[in-house]
């Protein structure tokens, strides 16, 4: 509703005109502006053309912000552009304080006011767009450098370079790139916020897991500290997988089974994460972790059945256990040759050159031999592979040198050599297979029992001397060296057993895993009664088959499929989301602590426990991303001192 706006004759004239209001006269004017008639007839805005004008800053201490009248005194907004509504703010409000300002008194007043008022809004005022960027840029360079594994002072280097490059590239940006804040307190600063934001992601997504595990391993950083790894695999209802690191401890007191329990409980509390939906833990072989009364897995399961849930299904890393079952093999009278040798040859600098030139000299393969690394789990095999095929030119150099290995000679040492190559090739097969992320642990198990397989099949070919899965043998063989089977079947039984005996924790989940990857071809006898009507159904379903058809072992095509089951399937989804988010192995854990080594070396031992924590969440990071932009949202731009 509009009002018309009279400037009553001889009040307001010559005041007016002069920007001034005599202070006696206040109480009429109010008075006057008060009885001024109602207006006679509703008129849109849009009619009345309304426009700042530049007058009213003066006569009323009033400007335009963004496209409304704002006062220069109290910062208060008018709603309408309409000089009637600017001038009863200003008598009513201000009249009485600022009429006393006159001329050119009154100009400098207005003139400190907008002054002022402009400064308070660059104060709060969100970041331009050009430090938009550079706090972007600064958030992402120091992602970078995390990743990397490089210390905070990289920042600096690194600003560095991009200044001078862009002194040479575009000299007109180059204040831009100076605006990117990478010192080391900032770049330590935005690495803590980054990890913070995954660990504040993971913390929203735990809430939808309808199931989860757990895997857990300790290590020694250089600082003989104990570092406690908790990685969480998670599934939620539409069978999305979560794998994050959920965090590291550092156990400076004893790494007993109650102190790493008593850190589980904390790190899963605080994460939101409740004991109902825990469905596996996955740790390595020490007794602090597997023990049968006082372990770790014992004390789970007993906090599950006093929550009066169901038990979480208990595996030991199967890549621990495949290393494990790989010492079975003794053959300590080649493997103490081949590491002596190497030794004799790597130990000293002058016979390490002398080696090399002569493997260089005759237009060798390889340029030298490797080292044998015993907690390293395919050192063996890439050493021993690497010495047989240059067994020739170890074995001619030593001679030429004058050094003894009289077993480089022996037909039948070589053969056992021979024999130990092929299997230790094959063994690192089958790690590598086991090797890596988001493995689903029916894979595994599947491939443990493929090469459980395969070993039964190569008894019986080697008791018959048939050579053709072990190249290295059969290349000896073809040259007259003996063979005797008797020794290498005994060797391949006793590899049989352990793997047998060292997989009896997966044996014993043997049937919820093939559920688990086939049920359609599952034994409904078989199954646990709570899942024989539902197998029923789901086998006799010729459209879900078709669709499992494409699944073809395709992680992501198998989630494809599990989201699209009816829901007349309750129990076999709730057994595929339990199976799903199982860990097969500590690997995760493992990467973590090569990753922990590499950022806290000798050369950075007094890195804290809070920033190798973020520097591990963020560098190893996976399946959550950190939000570059909402961090960006929550900073200001920074204003040095102050102006009254």
């Amino acid at each position: 509703m509009g009002y018309h706006s009279r400037q009553p004759a001889g009040l307001l004239g010559n005041a007016a005109s002069n920007g001034v209001t005599p202070s006696g006269s206040v109480a009429v004017l109010i008075h006057h502006i008060m009885s001024l008639s109602k207006p006679t007839g509703k008129r849109k805005v849009d009619d009345d053309h309304r426009q700042f004008h530049e007058r009213w800053e003066l006569e009323y201490f009033f400007v335009e912000h963004r496209g409304t009248p704002t006062c220069l005194v109290c910062a208060e907004k008018v709603a309408v552009v309409k000089e009637y509504n600017i001038r009863r703010h200003y008598l009513t409000r201000h009249a009485e304080e600022y009429a006393k300002y006159r001329g050119d008194e009154r100009e400098k007043r207005v003139i400190d006011l907008k002054k002022c008022f402009t400064w308070q809004q660059t104060l709060f005022r969100k970041p331009t767009d050009e430090a938009d960027k550079a706090v972007k840029a600064s958030y992402t360079l120091s992602e970078m450098i995390a990743r990397a594994g490089k210390p905070f002072t990289e920042g600096e280097f690194i600003k560095e370079c991009m200044l001078q490059a862009a002194s040479i590239v575009c000299p007109e940006k180059r204040a831009q790139f100076a605006s990117i804040s990478l010192s080391p307190n900032t770049v330590a600063e935005r690495v803590t916020e980054l990890s913070g934001n995954i660990y504040g992601q993971l913390r929203d997504k735990v809430k939808d897991f309808r199931a989860y595990s757990v895997a857990l391993d300790e290590s020694t950083d250089t600082t003989d500290t104990a570092q406690l790894a908790i990685y969480v695999r998670g599934v939620d209802d539409k069978f999305h997988v979560t794998e994050e690191l959920l965090r590291v401890i550092p156990m400076c007191g004893q790494t007993t089974a109650q102190e790493i329990f008593r850190q589980l409980c904390d790190a899963l509390s605080d994460a939101g994460l409740s004991w109902k939906r825990l469905a596996g833990i996955t740790t390595d072989g020490a007794p602090s972790m597997t023990g049968r009364k006082n372990g770790l897995v014992a004390l789970v399961q007993k906090k599950l059945e006093e929550e009066g849930v169901e038990e979480a299904i208990a595996l030991h890393c199967i890549i621990h256990q495949q290393a494990l079952a790989c010492k079975c093999l003794k053959f300590k009278h080649v493997m103490s040759v081949v590491v002596k040798v190497i030794n004799r040859l790597r130990s000293k600098g002058l016979k390490h050159r002398q080696f090399r030139a002569f493997l260089e000299e005759i237009e060798s393969a390889y340029e030298d031999v490797l080292y044998f690394t015993e907690v390293r789990w395919l050192s063996r095999g890439n050493m021993l592979k690497r010495f047989f095929e240059l067994r020739n030119e170890v074995k001619a150099f030593m001679e030429q040198d004058g050094m003894e290995a009289p077993e480089l000679s022996d037909p039948k040492w070589l053969m056992d050599f021979a024999f130990l190559v092929d299997i230790t090739h094959e063994l690192n097969v089958l790690n590598k297979k086991l090797q890596g992320p988001g493995q689903l642990v029916s894979a595994a198990y599947d491939n443990v029992k493929a090469f459980s397989t395969k070993l039964v099949l190569w008894k019986t070919q080697v008791s018959q001397k048939n050579l053709c899965h072990f190249p290295a043998c059969k290349a000896l063989a073809d040259k007259g060296t003996p063979f005797s089977c008797e020794e290498y079947v005994e060797a391949i039984v006793k590899l049989q057993e352990e793997f047998n005996h060292r997989f009896a924790d997966f044996k014993t989940h043997k049937s919820i895993f093939q559920i688990f990857a086939n049920p359609f071809s599952f034994d409904v006898e078989d199954a646990p009664p709570v899942l024989q009507m539902e197998l029923i159904d789901l086998q006799c379903s010729s459209d879900l088959k078709a669709k499992f058809r494409d699944v073809n072992g395709n992680e992501e095509k198998l989630g494809q499929f599990m989201r699209e089951l009816p829901a007349t399937f309750p129990e076999l989804s709730r057994m595929f989301k339990r199976t799903m988010c199982l860990f097969g192995s500590t690997y995760l854990c493992e990467k973590l602590f090569s990753t922990m080594n590499f950022n806290k070396s000798k050369h950075r031992s007094r890195l804290t426990d809070a920033h190798l924590q973020a520097i591990l969440r963020v560098s190893t990071a996976s399946s959550l991303k950190p939000n570059v932009a909402q961090l960006c949202e929550r900073k200001r731009c920074q204003v040095s001192g102050c102006k009254k």
